[in-house]
């Protein structure tokens, strides 16, 4: 698939791990479940990472798409 657009990026990601970083600099890794038009994503098998550092697992997480900053495969 050709992912000339953003949604289309995000739609090849889909069911694949991905990492989210915010802007207040936490990232969240996990497998991309959904997303909306406003980059609103849901990630499943979620874990928080501060500084890379693991903090904790978390299972299924809704992220606003006005806090991201970054989204990138995993």
């Amino acid at each position: 698939m050709d992912a000339t657009r953003p949604l289309d990026a995000l739609n090849v990601s889909r069911n694949k791990r991905i990492i989210v970083e915010l802007k207040n600099g936490r990232q969240f890794i996990g497998l991309l479940r959904s997303f909306d038009i406003h980059i609103n994503v849901v990630l499943e098998d979620a874990e928080e990472r501060i500084e890379g550092e693991l903090k904790r697992k978390l299972g299924v997480v809704f992220l606003r798409g006005d806090a991201i900053i970054l989204i990138s495969p995993a």
